[in-house]
């Protein structure tokens, strides 16, 4: 989705607003140093509370052991969480126990107790709920599905610490939780700038550590293709920036896989009618040709729906998707389609008379996402849409999922439910508009269910996602702009409402979870001003 529109507002009162300020003025005031809490997870559980009771953890010979049902997910999860919580290697650690503190008892072993078998895939419905105690009775995960046990893992690598003699410890713990919505997304775009697989996966791993379990990869936009389809592979080859920046098959595979080994599901979005103008450099006849002065004056706009070609092309294309993305759904778009090319061009004219549609544009482009949406229906797939097409006065099946970015979504959020269509929320959570100083509490006090609704429509809220568009992000800090801010988002879409509410210890939290982000190996950008991160950098591969 484009965000030209947005964008230039956003700018423009940007602009305005530092020319209303004396040239070279500056605000040093110094800021007061945030304390960081200490063994506190990030989200925050649902239920979650901790005693004076102090274990130390053998980290020496510190392991995990499935007592229920187990599969690859949790098995390489075991391996992952040893080497996050201790180092791939002990000569990486700061420092070396000596013992010095008094324990209420040791700990090797968690054990993780999976009820059921393991899902091959995670899906919007996937049980991520879990329960995590330490006592005197010792370490113990249990979890209906694996994907909440990973969830379970998260939160235990988190509530385990380091003294400053180097013991590792954990206080005595009890927890119950479980997500408060089931869809918690992070979008990237790759079509502005290409991301680099190495990337796209550090971002899997942090959005891991913070419980995201959607990555809406929003892959192509007008600027390049990246995708290299099988069926079309003139695509990538005349829209991307170059072949040195595409994604194989094989590449999206491989994010497919690392992503599940995470919990994360993969949505691809493939945005039309509009913002296609690089699909139309492989595939004759599949934009519409704008007119000046009744001739052809060698523009391109959306997708013409008025030809069959165009139809038979996307039955193709996306098959294809469907095959090679297992998750139930795929984003289509929809947003910020112009009109004008589609009024100048005499073949639509004539098209829009022959269908009734009068000058009503709304209807041909309601017209050409029904088709759509019947396409992706029938290759048993649901879909997202973005929320013009519902602005545009079009009807759409009722079980599409309709993504609101824009301002005044608590209008639209009303809007979108009363009208039955389950929906989700990005609309406060851009993470690419930038403004100096901690600008996150805002993305903390945004709430999907801030709108006037009843109790039905706050259910057909779903949850929310999160977003870095790709113009002015590549491999060289598209992680240091995401992160930590995403993390922000990811509590508010996880964390119940209640344990949450009051904004207290909730800073200490950030800045120890952020700490805890470049211990790790990421390079999350400072968050509440001046400060320092006492551990060492571990690279975390």
């Amino acid at each position: 989705m484009a965000i030209t529109v947005c964008f230039s507002v956003f700018l423009l009162v940007n602009i305005l607003q530092l020319n209303a300020l004396p040239a070279f003025e500056y605000n040093q005031t110094s800021t007061a140093i945030v304390p960081k809490s200490i063994g506190q997870p990030w989200p925050m559980p649902a239920k979650y509370s901790s005693n004076s009771d102090l274990y130390s953890i053998n980290s020496e010979n510190f392991k995990f052991i499935a007592t229920g049902e187990s599969c690859d997910v949790l098995y390489q999860a075991f391996v992952r969480y040893r080497r996050i919580l201790f180092g791939k290697d002990q000569e990486v650690l700061k420092f070396k126990p000596h013992g010095k503190h008094s324990k209420a008892g040791s700990f090797d072993i968690l054990y993780v107790n999976q009820l059921n078998r393991c899902d091959t895939y995670p899906s919007l419905n996937s049980d991520e709920s879990y329960t995590l105690s330490a006592n005197a009775s010792g370490l113990h995960l249990q979890a209906n599905s694996v994907w909440g046990a990973l969830r379970g893992l998260e939160t235990f690598s988190e509530i385990v610490y380091q003294l400053d003699d180097g013991t590792f410890v954990i206080n005595g713990t009890a927890i119950s939780d479980v997500p408060r919505f089931k869809h918690r997304g992070l979008l990237l775009d790759t079509s502005r700038h290409y991301l680099s697989l190495k990337t796209i996966k550090d971002n899997l791993d942090a959005m891991a550590q913070v419980k995201y379990n959607v990555f809406h990869w929003h892959i192509v936009d007008d600027q390049s293709f990246p995708y290299q389809s099988s069926m079309f592979p003139t695509m990538s080859q005349e829209g991307a920036f170059d072949q040195r920046h595409i994604y194989s098959q094989s590449d999206i595979k491989s994010i497919i896989e690392y992503a599940r080994l995470r919990g994360i599901r993969v949505i691809p979005e493939f945005d039309s009618p509009g913002h296609t103008q690089s699909w139309g450099k492989a595939i004759d006849n599949l934009l519409t040709k704008c007119y000046s002065g009744g001739k052809f004056n060698g523009n391109y706009g959306p997708i013409d729906p008025s030809v069959n070609t165009t139809f038979t092309f996307l039955i193709n294309f996306f098959k294809e998707i469907a095959e090679l993305f297992p998750d139930k759904y795929i984003h289509l778009g929809g947003d910020e389609v112009s009109f004008s090319c589609w009024k100048s061009n005499p073949d639509i004219t004539k098209f829009m008379a022959e269908m009734g549609f009068a000058s009503n544009y709304s209807r041909l482009e309601e017209y050409y996402m029904q088709n759509l949406l019947d396409i992706i229906s029938d290759l048993k797939k649901g879909y997202i849409i973005w929320q013009e097409v519902i602005d545009n006065g079009a009807t759409v099946s009722a079980d599409t999922v309709v993504e609101v970015w824009k301002s005044g979504y608590p209008a639209e959020l009303e809007k979108i439910t009363k009208l039955g269509y389950q929906t989700i929320l990005s609309s406060c959570w851009y993470l690419n508009y930038i403004k100096y100083g901690s600008d996150w509490l805002p993305y903390y006090m945004c709430d999907p269910h801030n709108f006037n609704g009843t109790a039905k429509q706050k259910e057909l809220v779903v949850g929310g996602e999160a977003c870095m568009w790709g113009e002015y992000v590549d491999d060289t800090n598209l992680m240091s702009r995401t992160w930590p801010r995403a993390s922000v988002v990811a509590e508010r879409l996880w964390s119940a409402v209640d344990s949450i509410s009051d904004t207290a210890g909730v800073q200490d939290r950030l800045e120890e979870h952020r700490c805890r982000m470049v211990k790790r190996g990421f390079p999350a950008e400072s968050i509440n001003g001046p400060g320092f991160c006492r551990d060492e950098f571990v690279p975390h591969e």
